[in-house]
């Protein structure tokens, strides 16, 4: 009997030889200015020969004013093609795909840069983000209007680069969640208020890509379930629901998108993206990095220093993870979104167990699934899967060491006991992303 993790997955304009598809996840590998390095390279190539049917890129910028940090390769210029080339060109040596994920962070702008210190980042809204108190101005409809056709720059790009396709980064908090979500959005002209007044920005987007790349370009979007915009702050507006979201995604499948990619979570981090754990202990060294972002900041970094402040903040954040498992987080919202559209649908959170992302896709819930952290912590896993076993032999803890480390520091595994507590074997693979580092002797 055929596997249905490796069965193909058809879309429109694409075809994926499995459906293990690599979540957006990457580190600060790249230059400050935005130009790629061998290392970006190295790094992608990595889960191209563990298995994955498709590599999606980490959030690219299609503007330095909207990216989230520095030191990841960007694409808002021309003179960025030949890079995306390369990065292509390794991924395809595998028989992978490889799908660029256009992005702007709208407020959630983690490190602005220098290049934006003098600029407030750009939302739909006036409003500081809430946790960290980024600072923002809401975009003028000309500033939407240039943003609009930056995304379509940008798949342009993508399109030249040699590239599969190209994913918007549709949820998570960033500019689009921004003006989707009923939590965030307090414009009144014709960009807020009714949900089809917040879609306007995102069909618009779709609609100025489609006329820069035409119909035969794949094109997905990756977009929240249920935004859960009070998860932390409980006195916030709850944000979109899955009936606001299976809306959203019939008008984006109108608008001529190939595939949805559904996560969840207003914010990023979120307590449920990703779900599990928050590692206060790596926080408090690693978090002083964003102490000049935003106005909150500082008395958050207090929060996470000092062990006897510690409970408040996990009650905070773990207010709402009880409730949901860590493993297939947002499957339930990616079944009701698939029952209402004809293209295929994809869903990320925490997927490493081979029987459980059989049934899920057997079950109709979804068509594939995107891996991120189980993916970092076995590159091979797809591997492992198809050698027989339902889990690999050090599977990932969902610790999220990970993700408070790429902050300042070499992004990968951090989970000591997945080493045997070798601390210079994590170390190892840790920097093997860096060799070769192309320069030759």
């Amino acid at each position: 009997m055929e596997d249905i993790i490796f069965t193909p997955i058809n879309f429109p304009n694409l075809t994926v030889k499995n459906r293990i598809f690599r979540s957006n996840i990457a580190g600060r590998f790249d230059n400050y200015n935005g130009s790629g390095t061998q290392a970006r390279i190295n790094f992608e190539e990595k889960f191209a020969r563990g298995g994955v049917g498709a590599v999606i890129s980490s959030h690219v910028p299609i503007t330095i004013r909207g990216r989230i940090l520095p030191n990841y390769a960007t694409i808002e210029c021309d003179e960025r093609i030949p890079f995306w080339r390369k990065v292509g060109e390794a991924v395809h040596r595998h028989d992978c795909r490889y799908i660029l994920q256009l992005s702007h962070g709208g407020r959630q702008r983690d490190m602005p840069g220098v290049e934006n210190d003098p600029n407030k980042a750009q939302s739909s809204t006036n409003d500081y983000e809430p946790l960290h108190g980024f600072p923002c101005q809401a975009m003028t409809q000309a500033e939407i209007k240039q943003v609009i056709q930056a995304y379509a720059d940008g798949a342009r790009r993508a399109r030249e680069a040699g590239l599969d396709g190209v994913e918007l980064h549709a949820c998570n908090g960033y500019l689009f969640t921004q003006f989707l979500s009923s939590g965030i959005n307090d414009r009144t002209d014709e960009y807020g208020g009714s949900l089809e007044n917040r879609a306007r920005f995102l069909l618009e987007v779709i609609a100025a890509i489609r006329k820069e790349v035409g119909t035969d370009f794949h094109l997905q979007v990756k977009t929240n379930g249920i935004d859960y915009n009070d998860a932390v702050l409980f006195w916030k507006k709850k944000g979109n629901t899955i009936e606001d979201s299976i809306q959203v995604c019939k008008w984006v499948e109108e608008a001529g998108v190939d595939c949805l990619h559904i996560s969840g979570g207003a914010s990023f981090p979120h307590p449920l993206n990703p779900p599990g754990p928050f590692p206060v202990e790596v926080a408090s060294k690693t978090y002083d990095t964003m102490l000049s972002s935003g106005r909150n900041t500082f008395r958050l970094f207090i929060l996470l220093k000092f062990k006897a402040l510690r409970p408040i903040f996990r009650f905070f954040w773990g207010r709402t993870q009880g409730a949901h498992p860590i493993e297939g987080v947002n499957v339930d919202a990616a079944r009701e979104i698939k029952r209402a559209v004809k293209i295929p649908v994809l869903c990320t959170g925490g997927f490493q167990t081979a029987s459980f992302i059989r049934r899920v896709i057997s079950e109709g819930y979804v068509d594939g699934v995107a891996i991120a952290r189980p993916l970092l912590a076995n590159p091979d896993l797809v591997k492992i899967f198809a050698a027989g076993k339902d889990l690999p032999d050090k599977p990932c803890t969902y610790c999220n060491k990970c993700l408070l480390h790429v902050i300042e520091d070499p992004f990968g595994c951090y989970e000591l006991s997945r080493y045997d507590g070798d601390y210079e074997r994590m170390m190892r693979e840790l920097m093997s992303v860096y060799v070769p580092d192309g320069f030759e002797e």
